[in-house]
């Protein structure tokens, strides 16, 4: 048999769950949309730094400097779509004076990558509406190429 005190203090806790879910949910949610925020961010920087990577190694494999910087864009619209990363806007700066130097000399290519990653559309409050990452990369010219 139920005492009457039990009894009544379980009906005083009629609705709490309902509250506490109420109050949690939103929480919950919030928290849900950051780490989906900061997941994307990760994975976008990593995909700008190897783009700036297939960039700089592309261009050191070329004969000059205008075809370099044929090849390093490819390779970065190769990479990005690759890696499935959407950029809102993208930059691509290749630093090709490496070329012009003597062949005794060290010679490299830089390649500066710079893509805007879309965030608006996660709807957490406080959250910028967009991320602008930056990766560069510089690579040894190859000494063979003329070959």
């Amino acid at each position: 048999m139920i005492r009457p005190r039990l009894l009544r203090r379980l009906r005083q806790d009629r609705g709490s769950y309902a509250l506490e879910t109420a109050v949690l949910a939103p929480v919950l949610i919030i928290i849900l949309g950051l780490m989906i925020a900061f997941g994307r961010v990760t994975d976008a920087e990593g995909a700008v730094d190897s783009a700036a990577h297939a960039a700089a190694r592309a261009a050191s494999l070329e004969r000059d400097a205008g075809t370099a910087q044929t090849a390093a864009q490819d390779a970065v619209n190769r990479s990005l779509d690759g890696d499935g990363v959407t950029c809102q806007t993208s930059s691509v700066a290749i630093d090709t004076s490496g070329y012009a130097t003597d062949v005794g000399e060290a010679a490299t290519v830089t390649a500066t990558i710079s893509c805007t990653a879309t965030l608006s559309d996660i709807g957490v409050p406080g959250l910028p509406g967009a991320k602008t990452l930056t990766a560069s990369w510089t690579s040894p010219i190859d000494t063979y190429r003329a070959r």
